[in-house]
């Protein structure tokens, strides 16, 4: 079975994303749907550093599609995950102090026979009895109706309050006195005679106690 993408959906943009995270799932869409919302709200361009913010409440392919898009990544200070294990996301713009979040109401919507199907393949996939065709022609299932249904149908969007997240954490790095490993200052821990130490060292310390 081919794709909808594979026939002529497959834009660009998704093109990369598909492309930095290895193969399209629907998880990955979920996070260029958003993503290309976002921009399109917001008008915003790819972040160079920390004018865009992304806030992903989990840990999953979608948050892909907004490193690729939206120029967020952890490295950058630009992507938080508090992983809740929601389908939702916070897209900041520090500029223009609005905030949106997205956030996943429905499911996945099909009418007669490929209602029938898609139940039957959920079924097969949840009691591990699915062959890998099944499983395949799941995945594409549910990938063709996140691209073909409108976004507010999949998604609900909605502007919050605007609160400024900090910039990431600039700080010098100490040796730890126990490892000797360098390591950021703030993240330390005080003993009482002052010394400082890492956190995995401390754990090992409190461990041997």
């Amino acid at each position: 079975m081919m794709l909808k993408a594979e026939k002529g959906k497959m834009t660009a943009a998704l093109k990369r994303c598909v492309e930095f995270h290895g193969h399209i799932c629907p998880g990955l869409i979920y996070g260029y749907r958003v993503a290309c919302e976002a921009i399109k709200l917001m008008k915003l361009g790819r972040a160079h550093d920390e004018e865009v913010v992304a806030v992903c409440e989990n840990d999953s392919c979608a948050v892909d599609a907004l490193q690729v898009l939206l120029g967020t990544s952890a490295g950058k200070g630009n992507l938080m995950i508090r992983n809740f294990g929601k389908n939702a996301y916070t897209v900041m713009s520090r500029s223009q102090r609005r905030s949106w979040r997205f956030s996943r109401q429905s499911s996945y919507e099909f009418q007669g026979k490929k209602k029938t199907l898609f139940d039957r393949l959920e079924k097969a996939v949840a009691a591990g009895k699915a062959t890998e065709q099944e499983k395949r022609k799941l995945k594409n299932m549910k990938i063709d109706d996140l691209l073909d249904r409108p976004f507010e149908e999949i998604f609900t969007a909605k502007e919050v309050p605007f609160t400024e997240p900090q910039y990431a954490e600039l700080q010098p790095s100490v040796p730890c006195v126990f490892c000797g490993e360098l390591t950021m200052a703030s993240k330390m821990i005080t003993l009482k005679d002052g010394r400082q130490i890492c956190l995995p060292c401390a754990q090992k310390e409190r461990a041997s106690l």
